[in-house]
């Protein structure tokens, strides 16, 4: 099964830290909730079964954060290389367009887009965010885009 931190791994090998783009944890958090969002929407199925917890600044997977923190707000250094036969062409393509998309934005413009979304205004802070609520909230964007 894929994990979070699988997942978090394949956005980080997309980036690029010897141009400036690099992901902080709070950046790799908001990926890491948009992919399991569209994939709710467009699979009917989580990506991942880890839970995402509705914290002060937005969309958290908890065990993901607790990889990363040390980094603190820096860019954390990509892996060296990740094993991606683990993830389906479709699975491959939604992260790629998902890094296309909302990697070109800056962690806290993804954290303020966050906010803005039904799945993280309707879950009361600190828990849970239902699944069904993201995927009705991501099947309207797809429909929107």
């Amino acid at each position: 099964m894929i994990t979070s931190k699988n997942v978090a791994e394949y956005f980080l090998l997309l980036s690029d830290p010897d141009i400036g783009d690099s992901i902080s944890n709070l950046k790799l958090q908001k990926l890491v909730y948009y992919a399991q969002g569209f994939h709710l929407a467009m699979y009917d199925s989580p990506l991942f079964d880890e839970p995402i917890m509705a914290w002060e600044h937005g969309p958290v997977v908890e065990s993901l954060y607790h990889e990363y923190k040390n980094f603190g707000a820096n860019g954390i250094t990509p892996p060296d290389e990740i094993v991606v036969t683990m993830f389906s062409d479709d699975q491959m393509n939604l992260l790629d367009e998902v890094f296309e998309v909302y990697g070109q934005y800056s962690a806290w413009k993804l954290r303020n887009m966050t906010h803005s979304e039904s799945p993280w205004i309707r879950t009361k802070k600190n828990e849970e965010i239902d699944q069904a609520l993201m995927k009705r909230f991501f099947k309207t964007q797809l429909r929107n885009n």
